[in-house]
C-alpha cells in the first residue's frame, strides 16, 4: 500500500528505530528458546513495546506477526493504517477492511508468509484475545502455542530511554496530586478533585490514561476502588486521591490522603503505620532480592500494628507501558508473597499500601520507583504526610 505523502514513516514514533530493532531482535532470541518460529501479538501493550504503534481504536483486530527470522508484517483495520505509519518504522503492512473477517485475514497472511505449517505461537496473556479468535486460530492452523511471557519477560526491566518516559509521567503525576490535595475543602465535589487533577496532569503534558483517578470522599473511602459520584466534603470527611499519568504510554501513579479538620486517632495511627510499612518496603529493595520481599516487610509491619484483615492485597505492581482497562502492569511483575523474581536495576514499580475500614475510610499513600544499582529512587516529590484541611 503507497504511504500518503502528507504522513512520513515514524514521525509520531516514541523511541528511535534502533529501540524498537534491538526490542525485536531481544524478542526473537525468546522465539529461538522457546522453539517457535512465529508470534502473533495482540495485546496492545506488546505490540507497543515492539513496534511503537499506539492507538485508542484497539478495540477493533490488530495483530502484529513476528517470524523467527525475517521481518514483522502487520495486519490492521483500514482506518488505522496512516496511523500505523506515523507511529512505527514497519514498512510491511496488510490491511483490511471493513467488511472483512479480521482473523480469517491473519490467518491468509499467515499462509502468505509461509508460516501456517511451522510452530506458531500467540500472546495469550492479554486482555484482548476474545476465545473465538483463538478458536479460529486453532481450527485454521492447527496447534497454538502458548507465547505468554516472551514479551512481558522483556518488559520488566526498562531501558534508559524508558525510564526517562516514567520520569516525565511523574512529573504528571505530581502537578495532578498537588492540584488535587489544594483542592480539598469544605463544599468541593469528589468532581471538583479530579477535574482539578486530571486538569492540571493534562495541562503539565499527560496523555489519556489506562484507568481513571480513584478519589472518593467521606464513607465512600471505605470502598475499595471507588470512583467520583459527585459527593460533596463535609466536616470531618477523609479524602482519598489516587491518579496516574502518562508519557508516551508509560504510566506512573501515585496515592494520597487528606482529612478535614483533625482525623481521629484510628485514622492517623493507620495512616503512620501505611507511613512506615511503605518506607520500610522501600528500604528492601535492591538488586537481587526476591519481589517477595518487600511485600513480606510491608506486611510484618502491618501485622504488628494489628491491622492484618485491613490489608489483603499485594505490596505493589511493575508500571510501564499501559491501555485502559490498567495503568499498571500487574501481570508481568507483583510485590507479592511467593514471587521469586529478583529485582534488577530498570524495573519499575508503584506500591500503594493502604489500609481501610470499610464503609468508613481509607487511608494511604504511594510512591513510584525504579530500581536502582544500590536500591531505589522514587519518582515524585510529594510529601507523605496525611494533610489535615481546616474545617472552617
Amino acid at each position: 500500500m503507497n504511504i500518503s505523502s502528507g504522513v512520513v514513516q515514524g514521525q509520531e514514533s516514541a523511541f528511535p528505530k534502533e529501540e524498537y530493532e534491538r526490542r525485536q531482535a531481544r524478542a526473537r532470541e525468546n522465539l529461538a528458546a522457546a522453539d517457535i518460529d512465529a508470534l502473533v501479538v495482540t495485546g496492545p501493550e506488546n505490540i507497543f513495546y515492539l513496534t511503537g504503534q499506539q492507538t485508542p481504536g484497539y478495540y477493533t483486530f490488530q495483530a502484529l506477526v513476528l517470524p523467527a527470522a525475517g521481518d514483522p508484517v502487520f495486519v490492521i483495520r483500514q482506518l488505522e493504517y496512516f496511523n500505523f505509519i506515523a507511529n512505527t518504522f514497519i514498512p510491511d503492512a496488510e490491511v483490511y477492511q471493513d467488511g472483512d473477517e479480521p482473523v480469517s485475514f491473519l490467518v491468509a497472511v499467515i499462509e502468505k508468509r509461509g508460516l501456517a505449517s511451522k510452530r506458531v505461537a500467540i500472546d495469550k496473556r492479554g486482555w484482548f484475545l476474545p476465545i473465538a479468535v483463538y478458536e479460529t486460530l486453532q481450527t485454521r492452523l492447527g496447534a497454538i502455542h502458548d507465547g505468554a511471557g516472551l514479551i512481558e519477560s522483556l518488559r520488566a526491566v526498562k531501558s534508559s530511554l524508558e525510564v526517562e518516559k516514567l520520569e516525565r509521567a511523574a512529573s504528571y503525576v505530581d502537578k495532578g496530586m498537588r492540584a488535587g490535595l489544594a483542592a480539598v475543602r469544605i463544599g468541593a465535589s469528589e468532581n471538583d478533585l479530579v477535574a482539578a487533577m486530571m486538569g492540571a496532569a493534562i495541562s503539565a503534558g499527560s496523555e489519556y490514561l489506562g484507568m481513571e483517578p480513584l478519589v472518593s470522599v467521606g464513607p465512600r473511602t471505605g470502598v475499595p476502588h471507588g470512583t467520583w459520584r459527585r459527593r460533596e466534603i463535609e466536616a470531618g470527611d477523609p479524602a482519598f486521591l489516587e491518579m496516574a499519568a502518562c508519557h508516551d504510554r508509560y504510566h506512573a501513579a501515585l496515592m494520597r490522603s487528606a482529612w478535614i479538620g483533625s482525623p481521629p486517632k484510628e485514622a492517623a495511627d493507620m495512616m503512620k503505620t501505611c507511613q512506615e510499612a511503605l518506607q520500610v518496603a522501600l528500604d528492601a529493595i535492591r538488586p537481587g532480592v526476591p519481589c517477595e520481599v518487600p511485600h513480606i516487610a510491608c506486611q510484618n509491619v502491618i501485622d504488628a500494628a494489628g491491622y492484618t484483615d485491613n490489608f489483603r492485597k499485594r505490596l505493589g505492581y511493575s508500571v510501564g507501558i499501559s491501555f485502559a482497562p490498567d495503568w499498571g502492569e500487574g501481570a508481568i511483575l507483583s510485590l507479592n508473597a511467593g514471587v521469586k523474581t529478583e529485582l534488577q536495576p530498570g524495573m519499575t514499580f508503584h506500591l500503594p499500601p493502604a489500609l481501610r475500614i470499610y464503609g468508613r475510610f481509607t487511608v494511604g499513600v504511594s510512591e513510584t520507583i525504579v530500581v536502582t544499582e544500590t536500591g531505589y529512587r522514587a519518582l515524585g516529590s510529594i510529601g507523605r504526610e496525611l494533610l489535615e484541611v481546616a474545617d472552617h
